[in-house]
């Protein structure tokens, strides 16, 4: 089932179209990589979601139904501009905003009891968030994001400010409010990180979706047809119907001239050494990203 259906979405501003005719579907309890260069549309495109603008043009959805203001208490959102406010202290701060998202006084304390014993975060309570690091401030906002917890999340840049261990908490418990049942949009220019937590993506360049699918998909829809082989022996006749990219002891890269099939590959290499490992080579999603771009 999809949790968000965007359909035909125009967004003009000043007679440019920021979003152009876009359509796209988030499936529910997924993780969905939103992607693009900057000014392709995605932060307009965000906007319209949370209900902070609307579009000139176009229906959403939100589980089957008309998108309507009531649904954004089951939206967390976490910007790329943070806005929690300096002087204030960091408890009362997320008090406060997990009050505006339907919780009660005592319900919004307990979850954020919670979430800060679970991220070692308690002694930061009674900080004014001038006191924290970025890296902190960050952490502060994400929990805020999250604590009432929401059916859909929209993450824009969550990993920025956070050095290598921090980040990996936050993608663990991104997976973790997954596997609760939480879907998750997430916008980054991260693309290891997209490929190690999205299921599926939509790229969009010049305000339209050009490219949405499963990543397994895409990937095979982009595949070069280049195969890695790891063999004991010597390989010293040449593979028919194959161009070699690379060889070297034990090592090889070979390209299908036309598509042919891998039995026709295995079948030649096998012949001649003994076959280790053999796989083929898929591209990245930032390979995707990059052909994508440059063939807009």
């Amino acid at each position: 089932m999809n949790i968000l259906e965007i359909k035909h979405v125009i967004k003009e501003y000043e007679n440019k179209k920021a979003l152009d005719s876009i359509s796209l579907n988030v499936i529910e309890g997924r993780i969905f990589g939103l992607l693009g260069p900057n000014g392709a549309g995605k932060t307009t495109l965000i906007r319209i979601i949370n209900q902070i603008t609307a579009p000139d043009k176009g229906e959403i959805l939100f589980s089957g139904e008309r998108f309507k203001r009531e649904h954004i208490q089951n939206i967390g959102y976490l910007p790329e501009e943070r806005g929690l406010y300096k002087s204030m202290k960091v408890g009362e701060q997320c008090l406060y905003l997990a009050q505006l998202k339907g919780l009660s006084k005592n319900e919004a304390k307990q979850k954020i009891h919670h979430w800060f014993k679970k991220l070692d975060m308690l002694d930061w309570l009674n900080k004014k968030v001038e006191e924290l690091s970025k890296g902190m401030a960050q952490k502060v906002q994400f929990v805020s994001t999250v604590l009432h917890q929401p059916k859909l999340i929209i993450l824009d840049e969550p990993f920025t400010g956070f050095d290598p261990i921090n980040s990996e908490i936050i993608k663990n418990e991104i997976i973790a409010l997954k596997e609760s049942g939480s879907t998750i949009i997430l916008s980054t220019h991260r693309m290891e990180s997209v490929e190690e937590l999205c299921d599926d993506i939509a790229l969009i360049n010049s305000g339209q979706c050009i490219i949405e699918g499963s990543v397994n998909e895409i990937k095979n829809n982009f595949k070069e047809h280049i195969f890695e082989v790891q063999f004991e022996g010597t390989i010293q006749n040449e593979i028919q119907h194959f161009d070699t990219l690379v060889i070297e002891s034990g090592y090889a890269i070979f390209k299908a001239k036309n598509k042919e099939n891998t039995h026709t590959l295995i079948k030649q290499v096998v012949e001649q050494v003994n076959v280790t490992s053999f796989n083929e080579k898929l591209p990245t999603i930032n390979d995707v990203f990059i052909q994508s771009v440059n063939n807009e």
